[in-house]
């Protein structure tokens, strides 16, 4: 199943699959933290999801704090399934499910400038660059397909590279970080305050995540 995270306000958009209905946990940690209302679209292209499974999930969106959510699927046990929960479920063809999988896919492909401080609880997340011109506090968390600028100081969780792209970035006016993770590289920020004045970036060398002055030549 394919699911559908989706913030106005923020200009947030995130399309995950749902492979494995026993780690469900896993896939809504990172979601937990977001305090600004989400809403959910699960579309089932051809499979038969019991009562049981959408009740985890279920339980799961509303720790995310989750708006409102429907379900798509072609599977009349699936909307039989998400009825006998009142979810919103609504049984349409496979190609309109593929169509709208398609235009959410379609959304947020050019870069977001996002001008602003990011406060706790906040998510804002790219499918190209993402620069933001403003602070991003603790607790906060931003992510790109590609690179991270951050004209200001970079205090929450920034993932950079979210597609795999290890040739990803992150630079900031003042690095200090909870946590960087570029494509699969994980590194938490360091205890003590950067006693540099000038501007970082992180990348990947020898699997590892460095920083070092920021320097665009």
């Amino acid at each position: 199943m394919e699911i559908v995270l989706k913030n106005t306000k923020s200009k947030y958009l995130e399309i995950f699959s749902l492979l494995d209905s026993d780690n469900i946990h896993e896939s809504f940690k990172r979601f937990s933290s977001i305090k600004e209302p989400l809403e959910a679209k699960i579309f089932a292209v051809n499979e038969s999801i019991s009562s049981h499974q959408l009740s985890k999930l279920k339980n799961h969106l509303d720790n995310s704090n989750i708006s409102s959510l429907c379900i798509y699927s072609n599977n009349r046990d699936t909307i039989l399934s998400g009825k006998s929960l009142k979810i919103d479920s609504a049984f349409i063809k496979e190609r309109e499910i593929k169509n709208k999988l398609l235009s959410f896919n379609s959304k947020e492909k050019e870069d977001i400038l996002h001008k602003g401080t990011i406060r706790s609880g906040e998510r804002i997340s790219s499918n190209g660059n993402l620069c933001i011109i403003g602070d991003v506090n603790p607790g906060a968390m931003i992510s790109a397909k590609e690179n991270i600028y951050v004209w200001g100081k970079l205090l929450g969780i920034a993932f950079a590279g979210k597609s795999g792209n290890k040739n990803a970035s992150i630079a900031s006016l003042y690095l200090n970080p909870l946590q960087l993770r570029i494509a699969d590289v994980i590194a938490i920020g360091p205890k003590d305050k950067p006693k540099n004045c000038y501007p970082e970036i992180a990348v990947i060398g020898k699997q590892t995540i460095v920083i070092k002055p920021y320097n665009r030549k």
